[in-house]
């Protein structure tokens, strides 16, 4: 299942997303820029009007005092006018209000809360107060703040809507595109691409899709071939090479020295031959079935070894598991563990090679000169050769080969210095293999 964060990142997911930021966001300035131009529009308007009306009012009842004098308001609209030394008569609240428009909440006349504007004008002698019933643009423009959320979420849902729709659109060639490259691995010859896509983005991609096939293509089967021919090729003259020695061996009057000669010609060819099945193997990704029975094969690598110590100071051990088998042709299996093997003869100059057979793996420990912890893991990549190979042939690539054959069969190698710091250990594990 895809994490969040990969769905985030689908361009589909993208393509919805931004129509949903673009509408929810043009909506949403053009809601805020309404109610803030409404208020500014209306609170201006209103408080120059109530302003204009206090200070009128006062005027008038300077000029005419008499209590029956009329003056015409609205009927939201209440006048309390007072003398500067006398504001008993009007709100506590109200006394120390500066001269201007100001917004107010009073029980109104049915004892809920209601929304005033007071306007205040202040002469020498005179102080008047103007109250304006506002609740009702105060609600209007409640009701506008709702309608434009309203309307926010409409349009965001709108957007969103549009953002589905354009994304299927557009990622419908894209995603046919997917579904048909999915198909190629089921088939030998990938089928052609551009044909079913418009002459587009998508199409140029199918095109430049279908070269790139068809270079591939071309060369795995380059080489799969070159790699059948060169095996075929190779065994031939392995073959002659293993007649000639076996016909020599079946003469009476071969001397001891000529005699083990042969037979390490005859290891060699062994050896090749098995280098030869692993790598075709390697090459195809094929997994080959068999039953090798591990400890048997431990003691003819061990044996096919002993040459190579020549006059130094060493005692070779073979010891575990009898009748411990696992299903993979002997050439892979001897490849991988010869490997290993072969590199204990090689860097070990005294002390003692144990091989280990152990059920599910193969433990080869020496008393060589070890290995460093940071280089273990580095060993097995190829053309890699670490600090204790100084004066040692070879490319490097021994290793690489185990780590190769191990992922194709799903076991595992590794590379440690012993507890003690006196050489090594390397394991090559093949518990998922096991024959029962």
């Amino acid at each position: 299942m895809p994490t969040s964060k990969q769905f985030r990142r689908r361009l589909r997911s993208r393509i919805i997303i931004s129509f949903l930021i673009l509408g929810s966001g043009l909506t949403a300035l053009f809601a805020v820029a309404t109610i803030g131009l409404r208020a500014r529009l209306e609170n201006q308007l209103v408080d120059n009007w109530l302003e204009q009306e206090a200070r009128n009012f006062v005027e008038f009842k300077r000029l005419n005092p008499a209590p029956d004098a009329q003056f015409q308001f609205s009927r939201q609209i209440e006048l309390f006018v007072v003398r500067s030394s006398r504001q008993e008569s009007v709100p506590f609240s109200w006394r120390e209000l500066p001269e201007g428009v100001h917004e107010v909440l009073e029980a109104g006349p049915d004892g809920e809360p209601t929304e005033y504007k007071l306007a205040v004008h202040r002469a020498s002698d005179l102080v008047g107060f103007l109250r304006y019933d506002y609740s009702k643009e105060a609600l209007g423009q409640r009701q506008l703040v709702t309608a434009l959320v309203a309307a926010v979420a409409l349009f965001s849902v709108f957007a969103g809507l549009i953002g589905l729709w354009s994304s299927r659109r557009v990622m419908q060639p894209v995603a046919d595109l997917a579904r048909r490259i999915e198909g190629y691995s089921s088939r030998s010859a990938p089928e052609k691409l551009a044909p079913h896509f418009a002459d587009d983005e998508v199409g140029q991609l199918a095109s430049a899709l279908d070269d790139y096939a068809e270079q591939l293509t071309e060369r795995v089967t380059r080489d799969r071939e070159f790699n059948a021919d060169v095996s075929h090729e190779l065994r031939t003259p392995l073959a002659v090479i293993r007649g000639a020695v076996e016909l020599i061996q079946s003469q009476p009057d071969l001397n001891d020295k000529t005699r083990q000669r042969l037979q390490r010609i005859e290891r060699a060819v062994q050896q090749c031959t098995d280098l030869i099945t692993a790598l075709l193997m390697l090459s195809r990704g094929e997994r080959g079935s068999g039953a090798t029975d591990v400890r048997r094969l431990a003691e003819q690598l061990a044996e096919a070894n002993r040459v190579n110590i020549g006059s130094k100071p060493i005692e070779v051990i073979v010891e575990g598991q009898q009748g411990v088998l696992v299903d993979a042709p002997e050439a892979i299996v001897a490849v991988a563990l010869g490997n290993l093997i072969v590199n204990a003869f090689k860097y070990t100059r005294e002390g003692e090679i144990r091989i280990s057979v152990l059920g599910d793996r193969v433990e080869v420990r020496d008393t060589g000169p070890g290995i460093p912890e940071e280089e273990a893991t580095r060993l097995f990549e190829r053309g890699y050769r670490g600090s204790s190979s100084e004066g040692s042939k070879g490319g490097g690539i021994g290793l690489a080969i185990v780590r190769r054959l191990c992922e194709l069969y799903d076991w595992k190698v590794s590379l440690a210095p012993r507890a003690d710091r006196q050489g090594a250990i390397a394991t090559l594990e093949f518990a998922a293999f096991m024959r029962k």
